[in-house]
């Protein structure tokens, strides 16, 4: 897939596609973390063609920026609501079309219930699902694949020289059904993602 040595903790060491995963958010920053990290597996996963539906909410989403993963405009359809009710209905409507290829969503909250009426739905279209939860005061059991967590890091120098480097990101995986639980340090770079092995510190900047 392009997702490095984490791809190693999945079942069979393969990262399970046409499945639903669960990106949970504690903030406003890992929202926005959350969201450029999954632009680069929708990238991965978009490599042979393919459309992603991305449902959000109150304009988070800045479309442009997802050039920067190599997502092309014409790849992706954005659907603005305002309602988890109204989403979690589009989103397992998308899930349900097997022409695409993908389809996040934006939710405060979900049940067991709902999380299994979209598992329900990739079984039959193959399609692959991620729901992004922008809050974890009570968070539930869900019927999802994987549980993720992705936090903002600071990013390496390039070569030694100022500036800001490649994206990166902590990216915790709290639940993996049949699979290893565990907690990587990833950056995107050309066109893939690598894990990092040597995070730089300094006394105004900490890993979140």
């Amino acid at each position: 897939m392009g997702i490095g040595d984490l791809e190693q903790a999945f079942p069979n060491k393969v990262f399970p596609k046409s499945r639903v995963h669960e990106v949970v958010c504690a903030s406003t920053e890992q929202a926005a973390a959350s969201g450029g990290f999954l632009a680069g597996v929708i990238s991965l996963l978009l490599k042979q063609g393919g459309v992603c539906v991305w449902i959000y909410r109150a304009g988070r989403v800045f479309a442009p920026a997802l050039a920067t993963f190599g997502v092309a405009p014409h790849q992706i359809v954005f659907i603005d609501l305002k309602k988890d009710s109204d989403a979690l209905w589009v989103m397992e409507e998308a899930l349900k079309c097997n022409g695409l290829t993908a389809v996040v969503c934006e939710l405060k909250d979900m049940d067991f219930k709902q999380s299994q009426r979209l598992q329900r739905a990739v079984e039959h279209s193959r399609v692959t699902g991620f729901v992004l939860r922008n809050a974890t005061d009570k968070l539930t059991a869900t019927a999802c694949a994987a549980r993720w967590q992705i936090k903002p890091v600071p990013s390496m120098p390039i070569n030694g020289l100022p500036g800001v480097g490649h994206f990166c990101w902590q990216v915790d995986l709290l639940k993996v059904r049949n699979g290893q639980t565990g907690s990587w340090v990833m950056q995107w770079q050309e066109g893939m993602f690598e894990q990092v092995t040597e995070i730089l510190f300094d006394e105004e900047r900490q890993v979140g």
